[in-house]
């Protein structure tokens, strides 16, 4: 299968074309080089220009959808042209072109008000009292979306096009809601505020889990999905049965083992 690659520069974007380029022949679409990748062909464009970036797509198979401003923090104006416009180029010239298949990176913040509910806000924080792993409700793909913030209007905007997509035009569609994914491929990080690390505990996505969910959007039937990136984490608060159940992921690491 030919893979486009949008945002290939960045940290997952960099870590998933060298993890999946002896299953695949990569291609790539960034606002720059990659210094992790230089022998994948890229075209270097502005993502929200859609006559220049359309021509990315021509003989593609599928598209793994990373290209964005990351930061839950983005100000609008760098949201609307990098995340909005620019997923709504990759959807339509997805049409255009006739590729099958789009793997969206959503985000857990399309959803993340609901970590100020009980339990999830108990469990971001360490506060297990009462409470058994997977004895509750997970958050499923089912719920409706929540954004925290403008990054997490952003993802919601392209989960609703993906489907919007899907329905129309036959396009088939992947959102991942993901999870943590650091450089140091770990949930421990020495940077971040103790509270920040403890929720990372239940929301890490490992390098190798997030390789194998990306890898079984691409090549397992799919008609529109919404799955959670995340590790097999003890107190994780996501569903990943959906995702198991449709396309047979099968997550190998927990974040608990960092404790």
């Amino acid at each position: 299968m030919k893979i486009l690659v949008t945002g290939s520069s960045g940290l997952i974007g960099s870590m998933l074309v060298n993890a999946i380029s002896d299953s695949f022949e990569i291609s790539a679409l960034d606002a720059r080089t990659s210094e992790h990748a230089p022998d994948v062909p890229t075209l270097i464009t502005d993502g929200s220009d859609y006559d220049s970036m359309s021509k990315a797509f021509e003989g593609v198979d599928g598209v793994v959808h990373l290209a964005a401003n990351a930061p839950v923090e983005t100000p609008w104006p760098d949201v609307l042209k990098n995340n909005i416009s620019t997923t709504h180029n990759v959807y339509e010239a997805a049409r255009q072109h006739g590729v099958k298949r789009v793997v969206f990176a959503s985000s857990n913040h399309a959803v993340g008000n609901f970590e100020m509910d009980d339990p999830y806000s108990r469990i971001r924080v360490g506060d297990y009292e009462g409470l058994t792993p997977g004895g509750f409700k997970m958050i499923d793909h089912n719920v409706p979306v929540r954004p925290d913030s403008d990054y997490g209007v952003s993802k919601a905007f392209g989960e609703a096009t993906g489907r919007y997509y899907h329905e129309h035009f036959g396009l088939e569609v992947a959102c991942l809601r993901i999870g943590t994914v650091n450089p140091q491929n770990s949930p421990k990080d020495p940077q971040a505020r103790p509270e920040g690390s403890v929720r990372t505990l239940a929301t890490w996505l490992s390098h190798r889990d997030l390789t194998q969910l990306v890898t079984q959007c691409l090549t397992q039937p799919l008609g529109f999905e919404i799955f959670y990136g995340v590790s097999d984490n003890t107190w994780r608060f996501w569903d990943t049965d959906h995702a198991k159940k449709t396309i047979g992921y099968a997550p190998l690491d927990n974040g608990e083992e960092y404790r």
